[in-house]
């Protein structure tokens, strides 16, 4: 009915692109040429009453503009941070049971918000990564020129680090908080576990380069990198995703994101936006109303909220004193 779409649309604003998807022409209507999402945001600190416009477009020869109060943006990135957004969506339970690359995309997306010289460390690194193994498939298993990957491996190694450092840092303030927010959501304190696991705790980049050289050409890729890195999630010292019941990988699930919430609105200074997309299937009552009671009544910024179920969010709300309005599709 396009409840998510709505939520989607506001995420791009917020990100220049879609939740759910890499590619813009997915968003485009079936016989439209383009799209264009608009919104006017409001700033939400007190007595401020500074209305800024964002325009996102998609032209008919897929070309993508970004426009703030009416300026294109020269680099999308520059965007990023400046109107904080938080999202969760069903499928993120990927998060915890999927690969590590969803993993590490939970964490750039928060840390990308936050510090820009990261997002551009990220992007550099992702982008050299994409070249040096662009050059050991041309290699097909035959060693080359160790020059040309010296220079890969330096440009590695400076971004790299960079980013290593970040995340090692910013995982001591967020394991606290996902633990304090999962006890509050479960309404129990269980024994949850979370590490980082990068290679580079262990040894430095250009060791790790040098030695893993022969097998990355042989391999026709990069072994090593922060591009492996991950997140170790266990209960009672098993791994998480194994043992734990749908309310309990929900409940970790809200854990992260309400830590992210916190995170920025803490760093930023006003609380972001936070999209909850039909997140209360499969939850009983007592977690979906300590959920709301954090969501709705301690946090006191702009939440939209998609459910199938009308009379549910609206006894839910109601409980709660707070007021709502609905938009039905």
């Amino acid at each position: 009915m396009g409840k998510t779409n709505l939520l989607d649309a506001i995420h791009y604003l917020c990100f220049t692109k879609s939740y759910f998807s890499k590619a813009d022409a997915q968003h485009v209507l079936n016989g439209a040429q383009g799209f264009r999402v608009a919104a006017k945001f409001e700033s939400s600190f007190p007595g401020d009453d500074v209305t800024i416009e964002v325009i996102c477009i998609l032209r008919e020869n897929g070309k993508k503009e970004f426009l703030f109060e009416g300026i294109p943006y020269e680099k999308f990135a520059h965007h990023i941070g400046k109107f904080p957004c938080v999202f969760i969506a069903p499928d993120d339970v990927q998060i915890i049971t999927g690969a590590s690359e969803e993993r590490r995309r939970f964490i750039d997306g928060l840390l990308c918000q936050l510090d820009a010289v990261y997002l551009q460390n990220l992007i550099s690194y992702n982008k050299v990564l994409q070249q040096r193994n662009g050059y050991l498939k041309s290699l097909q298993g035959v060693a080359g020129d160790n020059q040309l990957l010296d220079v890969y491996d330096r440009q590695l190694i400076d971004h790299g680090n960079y980013v290593f450092e970040q995340r090692k840092l910013f995982l001591q303030k967020l394991v606290p908080l996902v633990k304090a927010f999962y006890k509050k959501i479960a309404g129990v304190d269980e024994d949850i576990h979370i590490s980082y696991e990068s290679a580079l705790l262990q040894s430095v980049f250009n060791v790790l380069l040098t030695q893993n050289r022969n097998k990355d050409i042989l391999l026709q890729r990069t072994t090593q990198g922060i591009h492996r890195d991950d997140l170790s999630l266990s209960l009672h010292e098993q791994a998480f995703k194994s043992i734990a019941s749908q309310g309990q990988r929900k409940s970790l699930l809200f854990a992260l994101k309400l830590a992210e919430f916190e995170i920025l609105k803490e760093s930023k200074g006003f609380p972001p936006i936070l999209l909850l997309d039909d997140v209360f299937e499969k939850l009983d009552e007592q977690r979906m109303h300590n959920l709301l009671t954090w969501v709705c009544v301690q946090n006191k910024g702009q939440v939209f909220i998609t459910d199938t179920h009308k009379d549910r969010l609206e006894n839910a709300l109601t409980a709660l004193q707070q007021p709502y309005q609905v938009i039905e599709l």
